[in-house]
C-alpha cells in the first residue's frame, strides 16, 4: 500500500519535532516509501536540506509548512482575543507555490508574530497561487469548530 506522511516535523519545529532531516529521509527509505512531506511549525529552515537529501535518496520531497492562522488579523495582538491560533498545513504544488510559501512564512515572522509567527486569511488569499491548503491537525479551525 502506498502511503505518504503529509504532517511531519523535524528538529526545526521547536518543542515539537526531534528527528533530523537525514534521519527522516533514512527512515522513509527504510520503510520503502517513495515520498514524504516536511511541515515544520511556522518555518522552512530545513527545506533546502530536506529537498536535497530526499532527492539524493530517490524520495519525492513534498515541500510544506504548518502555519499558524491568526483568529482575526495578523496585525491584531490583544491578549484575550488574539493569543490563540489555528493550524493549517500548506504545501507548495510548484515553484510559484514555493515562493508564496516562503513569502507567507517571512511575513508571519516579520509582521504577524505574536507568540508565534502568524498569517491570516487575507494574506493567504493574496499568496494562494500554487499552494494546497488543508485544515491541519486537531488545532485547525475546522476540527475546533466540530
Amino acid at each position: 500500500m502506498k502511503f505518504t506522511h503529509l504532517h511531519l516535523h523535524s528538529h526545526y519545529s521547536l518543542l515539537d519535532g526531534m528527528s533530523k532531516i537525514e534521519e527522516i529521509v533514512a527512515r522513509v527509505k527504510e520503510l520503502g516509501m517513495d515520498s514524504v512531506a516536511l511541515t515544520d511549525h511556522g518555518v522552512m529552515y530545513g527545506t533546502i536540506e530536506f529537498y536535497k537529501k530526499a532527492k539524493a535518496a530517490g524520495i519525492k520531497p513534498v515541500i510544506g509548512a504548518e502555519l499558524y492562522l491568526a483568529p482575526r488579523r495578523l496585525y491584531n495582538k490583544e491578549p484575550q482575543l488574539d493569543s490563540g491560533n489555528f493550524h493549517l498545513l500548506v504545501f507548495a504544488k510548484n515553484l510559484v507555490g514555493y515562493r508564496n510559501l516562503m513569502k507567507l512564512t517571512s511575513i508571519a515572522h516579520l509582521e504577524g508574530f505574536y507568540y508565534k509567527p502568524r498569517i491570516d486569511k487575507e494574506l493567504l488569499r493574496t499568496y494562494r497561487d500554487g499552494l494546497l491548503v488543508t485544515s491541519g491537525c486537531l488545532t485547525g479551525e475546522i476540527p475546533r469548530a466540530i
